[in-house]
């Protein structure tokens, strides 16, 4: 029976990756015999990357406690005590991901573990996740020799990411020869025919089913026609690819289907050469990136190439300097840099007019560049292409209409189509912006073309960093209301205050914390730190949920109407008060329930000032 690809096996939580493959370095240049495989596994356990189950309460209190240091001997101690069968198998497995996307090599032999080229940069403090994604995608394959579950026998060939560029693009010289305005492929589309492609030959027939699916659901009028065609369609469409028509089976590929399209276009969306448009339903190319894309398709059919075996394979995809990209010419890059130079220029002309202030650009003389210059020019004017949007954003941010969009979004941020945490990062960052009068606000998501986050912030780092001319601090965001929210963001965010706090010392340093709700275990750990301090320094930590945050939205509304200005030192002075609390109640508990009215007694005094 023909399955779909996905690539829910193939790649992890990047921040889960890095760090598996962070303890792996440990064991670099020894051999990966199964001693060392169980040591890897145990090493895993020490850092608290993974977490068996049946534990002791002792044992668990050191996963309780992020910054309790496990020892070896524990570690060792709540492998052994799992009783598995084939106990090297677990290292193995842990290593699988890495391997499969050609961070490391680690096999079961003597041979020695070496982290390669693409892991190195992946471990680096700069690396660029968009970069790495769209490495590997260029050159993940089905079939490859290292896979046994997508092979040539099932139908597959197909470079699952090239094909998904080809797929958009043929549905979009289609929908234009109709005469219509090309818009990519709906989510709907996206998870019904890309992950079912499998064979780069069916690319055109592929974009045709797409273009008549679409054709036919225009023809239905009502919403239950369409829904009636697009069950009975999908159904259909099912039973087809799989050759059967048993029920069971087709259900269960349209329901996988969802998850894999969702998740490919997560991951696929990283490498900054897909577009979401359209309010997060249509799926399209990068129109920044058309020269790159243009000249991608021109040169990859999306055909698999051939590899005689798994070393081969690995050595490949494990490669930072493949493939030799077919715009990193001097003359593509010329057409590259003079595409970016106009889009700039136009850009601040536009800012210009709108009475948008913004930094100047140093531009060179393209003709004397040579090529490795070109390349870090090219790279130059996107992140000042980057720089203008964050101009706008911030310029945008400050009317009224806006604002009430921000405290709309955020109210309904469960019924977003976008991943949650990401959304909620991106949402802080443009209230943030809307409070006006920050020097910097500066959120370390990575971003696309286009400044929309395509991932949450790097673990070791903090969400959005903020700069005052009175203060400075960091905003901590997560959609987590269990006891996993102490877990994940107690010390974590503690260790992130710190290091902002040291690297910034010019100016005392505050921490926003903002969830949906605040769990007491999470309010436990911020009131120890700010009353006791961590590692040894009192901090000043300001938890919110995130409907006390859309209060500060209304606040600025409310001010913004007046046709006054929001000033960061009222903001400070919120922060103070609610910080300050720590000193009349006598726990927790009671600082978390007096919150609110320290709020509202901020709000009333604030705008009794600005009525006045």
């Amino acid at each position: 029976m023909k399955k779909p690809w996905s690539i829910s096996t193939t790649v992890r939580n990047p921040e889960r990756l890095r760090g598996f493959l962070r303890v792996l370095k440990v064991l670099e240049g020894k051999p990966f015999n199964s001693e060392r495989q169980i040591k890897y596994q145990i090493l895993l356990i020490q850092n608290k990357l993974y977490k068996p189950t049946n534990l002791t309460k002792e044992q668990e209190a050191y996963f309780d406690n992020i910054e309790k240091e496990m020892p070896y001997s524990i570690a060792e101690e709540i492998f052994n005590a799992q009783k598995y069968e084939d106990p090297a198998m677990r290292g193995r497995n842990s290593v699988a991901p890495l391997n499969k996307m050609g961070l490391c090599v680690a096999k079961n032999s003597a041979n020695s573990v070496e982290i390669t080229s693409l892991g190195e940069y992946f471990l680096s403090d700069d690396y660029d996740l968009g970069k790495l994604f769209f490495i590997h995608f260029l050159k993940w394959q089905l079939p490859n020799p290292d896979s046994k579950t997508f092979t040539a026998k099932d139908g597959f060939a197909i470079k699952p990411f090239t094909g998904t560029l080809h797929l958009v693009n043929e549905v979009n010289k289609k929908w234009k020869a109709l005469g219509k305005n090309p818009v990519g492929i709906s989510k709907e589309e996206f998870s019904l025919f890309v992950p079912t492609l499998i064979d780069y030959r069916n690319i055109v027939r592929q974009a045709e089913k797409v273009v008549d699916f679409r054709n036919q659901v225009v023809k239905r009028e009502s919403d239950k026609e369409k829904r009636v065609f697009k069950d009975k369609y999908k159904k259909n469409f099912a039973a087809k690819f799989l050759g059967t028509s048993n029920k069971t089976a087709i259900n269960s590929l349209l329901n996988n289907l969802r998850d894999y399209g969702d998740n490919t276009v997560r991951y696929f969306r990283l490498t900054r050469y897909i577009y979401i448009r359209g309010g997060g339903f249509y799926i399209d190319l990068e129109s920044r990136r058309h020269i790159e894309l243009k000249k991608l398709l021109e040169t990859d059919d999306a055909s698999p190439l051939d590899f005689e075996t798994v070393e081969e394979y690995r050595s490949y995809i494990a490669d930072l300097t493949k493939p030799i990209l077919p715009w990193e010419t001097k003359a593509e890059l010329k057409k590259i840099a003079i595409r970016l130079e106009n889009e700039t220029r136009e850009y601040a002309k536009d800012l210009s007019s709108k009475n948008v202030s913004f930094l100047e650009f140093k531009y060179e003389h393209i003709k004397t560049l040579k090529t490795e210059t070109l390349k870090q020019y090219v790279e130059a004017l996107r992140i000042y292409r980057r720089k203008l949007q964050e101009f706008e954003i911030h310029h945008e941010s400050q009317s009224l209409e806006k604002i009430r969009e921000y405290i709309d979004l955020l109210k309904n941020i469960h019924q977003t189509e976008f991943k949650k945490s990401v959304e909620l990062e991106r949402l802080a960052t443009l209230v943030l912006n809307a409070l006006n009068d920050a020097l910097k606000i500066k959120p370390n998501y990575p971003v696309g073309d286009d400044n929309e986050p395509t991932f949450t912030a790097p673990a070791n780092k903090s969400d959005i960093e903020c700069f005052y001319e009175k203060f400075n601090s960091v905003c901590e965001v997560t959609m987590l209301t269990n006891r996993s929210q102490w877990y994940n963001e107690g010390q974590p965010v503690m260790r992130h205050v710190r290091d902002f706090e040291n690297t910034y010392s010019d100016k005392t340093a505050y921490c926003l914390f903002i969830a949906p709700r605040l769990h007491q275990d999470t309010i436990e750990t911020f009131w120890m730190a700010i009353k006791y301090g961590y590692k040894g320094t009192n901090q000043k930590i300001v938890p919110l949920s995130i409907a006390q945050f859309i209060k500060l939205l209304e606040v600025l509304l409310e001010i913004k109407k007046q046709g006054k200005r929001f000033k960061h030192s009222e903001l400070l002075k919120l922060y103070d008060e609610i910080v300050k609390l720590t000193n009349n109640v006598e726990h927790s508990e009671e600082w978390l329930k007096r919150i609110p009215d320290t709020l509202e007694e901020w709000q009333t005094s604030l705008l009794s000032k600005v009525q006045l």
